[in-house]
């Protein structure tokens, strides 16, 4: 699928209150497929430019382009991209790099410099955000807009999602990749999925959906939390663990021993797949796709997510709106509870991580 990229990004104040918009395009028919926009904070127009970009190409990934024509306003941008210019500033130098590396995920990309003037819709977007941002709510003539904290600018009732990992399993005692294997729960995993579930106890309702990958550690933590919460559990295949492919069973010096040299890429690059196995980026482009749906049906509720280190650190990567370094820093302890909120303005808002207070002797 072709698909045409139109980003903008603006500071007032340069560096000052800084956001960015992004839309993709069908490449025939013009019809808008996705639009981004979020505040960022105070920055420079340039850097709220390349999250402009970024934000387009993970959109345009996420719809499953293939090929994709970017059109920015911004010479340096593009330039950049285009590798004609060079990446000296500092706080543009890792946006660059995630950009290049969303580039990589496609058959093809080609970079357009357009007058400002056909970046309307993209400036629009923008601009919205960073309204947002400042509390500043849009004009309607039949509502009256909604009193929001202009610390946040977060609009409408969040989705909140309540993130459990799954219990101990003789493979993570061992300290073993363990992705689509499908083990059972040690006998300390299920007393560690019932205390989490005591605990998810206090914080919802028997009408709290709850939404497991469908390993059976996973099944067995989230039937813990039903039989406590008086829930019922669904599955969702978004949410089963990376694909680790040969390395499945290995431990971490066995795995680097089998393939060092691509290992050793492996843990600095996500773009990398295990050999016949999943890349991190694919890993997250899953999980976005499934915290969408989720929304989709289950949207302005909580939910209880039991799933697994990597598609829970994605989903508190989106929650903090960071890059995929956050995959390789962040620990989760086993039975762990992290909870993040999704709006449907785009904010997000994380509200807790690695929890497991209810662990204690």
């Amino acid at each position: 699928m072709k698909v045409i990229v139109e980003a903008d990004g603006g500071s007032r104040g340069n560096p000052g209150p800084a956001g960015y918009g992004a839309v993709v395009f069908d490449a025939d028919t013009r019809a808008v497929l996705a639009e981004r926009g979020e505040g960022i904070g105070v920055a420079t127009n340039n850097v709220a430019e390349y999250r402009g970009l970024i934000a387009g190409l993970e959109a345009a990934a996420e719809l499953g382009a293939t090929s994709v024509q970017v059109l920015m306003d911004s010479k340096l941008v593009v330039e950049q991209m285009m590798g004609r210019w060079q990446v000296k500033h500092p706080a543009m130098q890792p946006l660059a790099a995630r950009a290049k590396e969303l580039v990589r995920d496609f058959r093809d990309v080609d970079f357009t410099w357009i007058p400002r003037d056909r970046n309307k819709h993209a400036d629009r977007l923008a601009n919205a955000a960073m309204d947002r941002q400042a509390g500043i709510e849009p004009k309607t003539a039949t509502k009256a807009p909604e009193v929001v904290p202009a610390w946040t600018g977060a609009q409408g009732e969040p989705t909140r999602l309540l993130l459990l990992r799954h219990g101990q399993t003789a493979m993570s005692v061992d300290r073993r990749y363990s992705g689509r294997g499908d083990v059972p729960l040690t006998d300390a995993g299920e007393l560690q999925a019932e205390a989490a579930a005591t605990r998810l106890a206090k914080l919802v309702d028997p009408q709290t959906p709850i939404v497991a990958s469908p390993l059976t550690r996973t099944l067995r933590t989230a039937e813990a939390v039903a039989a406590a919460t008086g829930g019922e559990v669904t599955v969702h295949q978004g949410l089963i663990e990376t694909d680790f492919g040969t390395w499945e069973g290995l431990t971490f010096p066995e795995a680097s021993a089998k393939d060092p040299q691509l290992h050793s890429r492996w843990l600095s690059d996500t773009s990398i797949p295990a050999p016949g196995g999943e890349s991190m980026d694919e890993v997250h482009r899953r999980v976005r796709k499934t915290r969408d749906d989720l929304i989709a049906r289950h949207g302005g509720k909580t939910i209880v997510v039991v799933s697994h280190v990597t598609p829970i650190k994605s989903l508190l990567r989106m929650g903090l709106d960071v890059g995929p370094s956050l995959l390789f820093r962040l620990h989760l302890d086993l039975a762990s509870l992290s909870i993040v909120e999704f709006y449907p303005d785009g904010n997000a808002s994380v509200r807790l991580v690695n929890d497991t207070s209810h662990l204690a002797d």
